[in-house]
């Protein structure tokens, strides 16, 4: 499997809808509205790990996995501030979004103060939500407009389309998950362990082989070329003229 279930982490479905493959840490203590929004963003597309207390969040964080942290400012134990702190001390630059009471101006300060990207107050539309998410994202990878190109290979994230050479490719949902992974970090090498922390959550079950199967039949689908295996490390995405 993608990753053993720890006790305080939950994973509130068993696969996700078509859209970004992005993995997203979900620190929210409210049972009711952790569970919603757990639910909603999987439904949208996204790869989701709650965590309910500062302790788990801070566990979750140790390996940097995420893309993005939504990051409720009043977590038991460790609040989501003291966490935010210490991620930034630690050089993490994963982006986060804070969540905050309508009220907590102050906290809302202190939290950009340190290092926040962005917030949300309560209660909140999920549209606006995703559309941050989005935002963030793609300010992080270098990528202000949502469609990717290299060379005549374009992928279009929010339409799931991947075209070559104007040419609508055929690929299945993994496979242009991985491709959307290798398109968003061009000519860097991803080991197959990252890769399938890119398109698998907690919850899924994994066979051993599954990353290097659906990584054969795109290379088949677009070309052998384009997808190089570095032997002992992983693979990269390279322009083909």
């Amino acid at each position: 499997m993608a990753g053993v279930l720890p006790p305080f982490l939950f994973h509130p479905a068993t696969g996700k809808a078509p859209f970004l493959n992005l993995r997203l840490l979900l620190a929210e203590d409210d049972a009711m509205l952790g569970t919603s929004m757990a639910k909603a963003l999987i439904q949208t597309g996204f790869t989701v790990d709650w965590v309910r207390t500062g302790q788990h969040a801070a566990s979750a964080l140790a390996t940097p996995t995420y893309d993005v942290v939504l990051l409720d400012i009043g977590l038991p134990g460790i609040d989501g501030l003291q966490i935010l702190r210490h991620m930034r001390q630690k050089g993490q630059n994963t982006p986060v979004l804070l969540v905050t009471a309508r009220d907590a101006v102050p906290d809302r300060v202190a939290g950009l103060n340190l290092g926040a990207d962005d917030y949300l107050t309560k209660p909140f539309d999920l549209d606006e939500l995703t559309a941050r998410i989005h935002a963030l994202a793609r300010r992080q990878s270098g990528h202000s407009h949502p469609h990717l190109q290299l060379g005549r290979l374009q992928v279009k994230p929010i339409e799931r389309e991947a075209l070559l050479a104007g040419h609508p490719l055929a690929l299945s949902p993994r496979e242009f998950d991985l491709l959307l992974a290798l398109m968003q970090k061009p000519g860097a090498v991803l080991s197959v362990e990252q890769l399938e922390n890119k398109i698998y959550g907690w919850g899924d079950e994994v066979a051993s082989n599954a990353v290097e199967v659906h990584l054969h039949h795109l290379r088949r689908k677009l070309g052998e070329p384009w997808i190089r295996n570095v032997r002992g490390v992983g693979y990269k995405l390279v322009e083909v003229d």
